[in-house]
């Protein structure tokens, strides 16, 4: 949809007084301590399906009262007598019948909200969520263009900041843009997968940008009075003419040196906007694409061969996103992991080492923050210094941070003043786990989160741990005006730096204003910080802990399996000896598991800040745990053969999901599984050999190069789990894994 310059100024000026005056007449938030988390959610059982009802209700009949308002001398369509007629009894009556149907098919969908659901990164959406896409998708706002959706436009731009704000990003508090300084920006996406694609089409434009505006100074007489324009190169005190750089210095300019190469030209040399912009068309590797751009400018297609690097934990979305922009699949190199399942170090230090040497541009390193299937986080702040190094090498490239799963978690540390701890005492106590839900981080995890604010680029899913409708993914710059390398009309500055639209940027056109109003009401309702998210998620981190012990420790002796979980005991880690390990396990299973109500473990804890700190320190990065069983022979033996592994394994999980159903033949029928989970495998291609057989041996299991071993995957989003009216639900749920495992133990023998 184009857009109309002045139409757009006007729809956004009456936009910004609108909610300049609504902002006056806001009611203000209650404190944190006065926030309800029982109030966010609709709850397991539907408790609060009057509130819900009653929301829903109001939001039709305003959305029906401003039809009224609208005109209201036009005359009506459905009148009295067409409401009467036999053909329109008999099209409602058709419509009841339908929705029935559909009610009925849509009870056998996997019941997300319930205790029983410790599968996928999907749980529950958020009341203020429901609502308010319920209340904007009826006004069916598109997002791509302000005239469109002058509200929701708006709504998502306030989303924005609130993610960047949260993420680490320094917003500031009002719309002035102060000249040369950075200012973050985002927008939502229709998920993490086109958030992903964009980032890597907005760093390999970003990466190719000097080459292009070298090669116009140098060919271009109406920019002959701008070839004596000067930059600084990566390991140079002193600047030199951009037209006398190499190409491989072109590559490795600083990254906010490059996105305000344009901007600088028309400055100091007065080159008007829209001039410039129409030469840089002819160069850009945007308009050329990849073949032709490096056929003129580059030497060859076969020289300075693009890289991507990333764990071999990412989403395939990297994979394919590489190959949409042409870039091939083969260019996103993956980086090995360690036995916690984080990036190697070492093996991306080789990799950078080889672009050196060989002069390979690097167009993005990627870390992965909460990996889908191990709840894995990368080592962000050693990627940093890692970056930091390479630059004075000469080498530059964009980091950017796949926080589709883990991005909101940052919430945990963005405390309020008045939602801080005052206690003085150590012990860990029910306020101090309200008030200050970041003491359940790991110390690592906490140093991962520190430096989000160094990443160019981070990707995040409000329809993941933000518990709201899909779609809505999101994708978050460092330097705003890094959108700028991805938009295909040419960007308007507007009085105050306050976009037009959001449309002109990234992968998507039409898009639902919905999505953005959903997220906004949520954020308004529950705040982006340690009162708000930061609370829910940190009652999750509390229970994945409590999983996770429950689920290590849940073979008895005499039972026929063995439990191997992916994520180590700390003293593992740490390369203690088999008695420290050993002692670490008596405690989770002596002190923690025993005591089933919260309340007693944090008055265990507080006695004992020894146990406290092992609980803080152990389980996932996040709140997925990892996890497989093997078996013992009748003659009690282990079983050493990875097929029967696997077997075992896949039993167990098509036991506990819905991996046998048909939607045809249970129709109207709730699933009637008592838990559910999923699985994956581990694979040499992947994870790396030493990885894989390091996981057999654990298991017992014989070395083949090669094997694939199945493992379980449990996700705890239900911050209530452990703390129901009846008390805590983990034990009952991992009683029913037990059975399970012994059932199809009994099966293999």
């Amino acid at each position: 949809m184009a857009i109309d310059e002045h139409k757009a100024w006007q729809h956004i000026e009456q936009v910004k007084r609108f909610f300049e005056q609504a902002q006056t007449h806001a009611p203000a938030r209650p404190q944190c301590s006065e926030q309800s988390l029982a109030a966010w959610f609709l709850g397991p059982k539907a408790e609060n399906r009057s509130m819900l009802t009653e929301m829903m209700t109001r939001a039709i009949q305003a959305h029906c009262e401003d039809r009224l308002l609208y005109q209201p001398d036009d005359p009506v369509f459905v009148t009295d007598a067409i409401k009467h007629s036999d053909a329109f009894s008999s099209t409602v009556a058709h419509f009841n019948d339908e929705l029935d149907h559909m009610l009925k098919q849509l009870r056998g969908s996997i019941p997300l909200a319930s205790y029983r659901n410790q599968s996928h990164m999907y749980w529950d959406i958020t009341l203020p969520g429901a609502v308010g896409y319920l209340a904007a998708m009826l006004y069916n706002q598109n997002n791509v263009a302000v005239e469109a959706s002058p509200v929701t436009t708006y709504f998502e731009i306030e989303v924005g900041k609130q993610l960047c704000r949260m993420l680490g990003y320094t917003v500031p508090d009002d719309d002035q843009t102060i000249e040369d300084t950075i200012t973050p920006w985002s927008h939502i996406t229709c998920d993490g997968s086109v958030a992903n694609l964009e980032s890597m089409w907005a760093a390999r434009n970003l990466k190719f940008f000097p080459v292009a505006i070298a090669a116009a100074l140098q060919q271009e007489d109406a920019l002959s009075k701008a070839r004596a324009f000067r930059v600084k190169t990566l390991n140079q005190q002193d600047s030199v003419k951009l037209v006398d750089l190499d190409t491989w210095s072109l590559l490795n300019l600083r990254i906010d040196d490059v996105i305000h190469l344009a901007p600088a030209l028309q400055r100091q040399y007065g080159i008007a906007a829209d001039d410039l912009n129409a030469i840089l068309q002819k160069y850009s590797i945007q308009n050329l694409g990849m073949l032709e751009f490096y056929n003129r400018f580059m030497g060859s297609s076969t020289d300075f061969k693009p890289q991507i690097f990333a764990p071999s934990t990412a989403h395939y979305s990297w994979s394919k996103g590489a190959a949409i922009l042409g870039l091939g699949s083969d260019t996103v190199n993956k980086i090995h992991v360690d036995l916690d399942c984080r990036m190697d170090m070492v093996h991306l230090r080789e990799h950078l080492d080889r672009c050196l040497q060989q002069q390979l541009p690097v167009l993005e390193v990627v870390a992965v923050i909460g990996s889908t299937e191990e709840s894995a986080v990368d080592p962000l702040a050693a990627i940093v210094a890692m970056r930091e190094e390479y630059r004075t090498a000469g080498l530059e490239f964009s980091l950017h941070i796949d926080g589709a799963w883990g991005g909101y978690f940052a919430s945990m540390l963005r405390g309020l003043p008045d939602c801080e701890s005052t206690s003085d005492d150590d012990g860990f106590g029910q306020d101090k786990l309200e008030n200050t839900p970041s003491l359940l981080m790991s110390d690592y995890l906490r140093r991962q989160y520190e430096v989000f604010d160094q990443a160019d680029s981070i990707t995040i899913d409000p329809h993941k741990s933000g518990y709201l409708p899909y779609p809505a993914g999101g994708l978050c710059y460092r330097n705003g005006a890094m959108r700028n390398l991805v938009s295909f009309t040419a960007p308007v500055v507007y009085h105050g730096g306050f976009d037009p639209t959001v449309g002109i940027y990234g992968v998507e056109g039409s898009k639902p204003g919905a999505a953005a109003a959903g997220v906004y009401l949520s954020h308004q309702v529950i705040p982006t910080d340690a009162s708000g998210y930061g609370r829910i998620l940190g009652k999750c981190f509390w229970n994945s802990k409590r999983l996770y012990a429950q689920v290590i420790t849940m073979a008895q002796a005499d039972d026929p399996f063995i439990v191997v979980p992916v994520q180590r005991l700390p003293a593992e880690k740490a390369g203690a000896s088999a008695q420290v390990i050993q002692q670490q396990f008596e405690d989770i299973n002596l002190n923690m598991v025993t005591r089933p109500s919260n309340q007693d473990l944090m008055e265990w804890f507080s006695a004992n800040p020894a146990s406290w700190k092992l609980f803080q320190q152990m389980g996932s990065d996040q709140i997925i745990i990892t996890y497989a069983f093997n078996f013992r022979h009748a003659d009690g033996q282990l079983n050493r053969d990875v097929a029967l592994c696997n077997q075992l394994n896949f039993e167990v999980f098509r036991k506990l999901s819905l991996h046998d159903y048909n939607a045809k033949t249970r129709y109207g029928k709730v699933p009637d599984t008592d838990m559910f989970v999923t699985q994956s495998a581990f694979d040499a291609d992947t994870y790396g050999q030493p990885f894989v057989d390091h996981f057999g041996d654990r298991l017992g299991l014989d070395k083949q190069p090669g094997d694939r071993i199945n493992f379980l995957i449990s996700t705890t989003q239900n911050p209530w789990i452990s703390n129901t009216a009846e008390g805590n639900m983990i034990p009952r749920v991992v009683e029913v894994l037990r059975q399970t495992v012994i059932e199809c133990v009994e099966s293999l023998r």
